[in-house]
Order: C-alpha cells, then structure tokens, then sequence
C-alpha cells in the first residue's frame, strides 16, 4: 500500500490516512525509497551521447526579500542536463559559474556531441569540443531552428510544481527530490 501511494506521488500525510500507518513512519519509508531509487540511478552511466539541452535554475521561495534571480538569498542553485528523447540529469551546485558546470559536463558528455544552451555562462563549450547553439532570452530569442532548451525549461516547471506540491523539501533531501 505503501509503496503504490509512493508511485502515486502522494504527500506521506494523504498517505497515512489512507493507510493508517503514522504519518513519521510514512516519511521514514518514503526517504528510503527515494534514498534507494537515488543510489541506483547513480551507477547509471553517463548519458555520453547525443544532443543535450543545459540549463540551470534556482529552487527556493517564490518570494525572497533582496536580490531577485541569480544569487538570491535563501535559493538553491540546480544544473540540469537533458538528453532529447532521453534521461535527465540534475545535481545540486554551490554557483553557476562556468568552471563548476564545465566539470559536470566533461564528466557526463562525451566531446563531439551537440549542446544547446540559452546564452549564459557557456562560451567555454565551443572551445571544448562540443557542437554549441545558443538561444539569448535576453533579447527575447527562445527558438533558433532546432536550437532551444524547451525540454529542460519544461523540465524545471514540473519539478517546482511537485516540489509545491509538498510544500517544498528541507536542504538534506532535495537531492532525493
């Protein structure tokens, strides 16, 4: 019962009057699910081939008092890379620059391939190897031919509504989210 609640994306407190087990024991249960499906996809390999989009964004409070957009207090910086007609990939990183993201994409695809990123922070790729196309949303560009990050944009807005969905989640297990 548990684990079918779980695959329905219930909160655990739904799911504990559904099933009658405490609501802690529920959240126990569910954070070693996840625990589990997020060890497992680590020994996954790396998605190495194909075209990606890349792109970041930041998870927090839709509102934080002070800076707004990139740096925001209280926000969670994510880098996201998505494979088209494939897996996506996201981690967790302490800032955007272009050092911190170079290593993450080195490590998970192969040179040669093609990436399409919006205009931020990605100038490095071309000189790496990488087929590079870029859109520009600060001039108002969000399709050039094929080259867009729809896919990981689409991505990010499903992931903030389920993160809504359960009133967000504490720093420890937002990976697992």
């Amino acid at each position: 019962m548990l684990l079918r609640c779980f695959c329905e994306d219930l909160t655990a407190t739904a799911t504990a009057s559904i099933s009658g087990v405490n609501r802690n024991t529920v959240n126990s249960y569910f954070r070693e699910i996840r625990e589990r499906i997020f060890q497992l996809s680590l020994k996954e390999s790396p998605l190495e081939t194909g075209e990606f989009e890349l792109d970041e964004s930041y998870f927090g409070a839709k509102r934080v008092r002070g800076k707004r957009g990139r740096g925001a207090a209280g926000k969670t910086p994510v880098f996201g890379l998505l494979k088209r007609e494939g897996k996506v990939f996201v981690t967790v990183v302490s800032h955007c620059s272009k050092e911190a993201l170079m290593s993450i994409i080195q490590g998970k695809i192969l040179e040669g391939f093609t990436i399409h990123t919006d205009g931020w922070a990605y100038d490095g790729l071309i000189l790496n190897g990488y087929d590079h196309y870029r859109v520009f949303h600060h001039e108002n560009e969000f399709v050039r031919g094929k080259s867009h990050v729809n896919g990981m944009e689409a991505f990010w807005s499903y992931a903030k509504r389920r993160l809504a969905k359960f009133n967000g989640c504490s720093s420890q297990t937002f990976t697992f989210h």
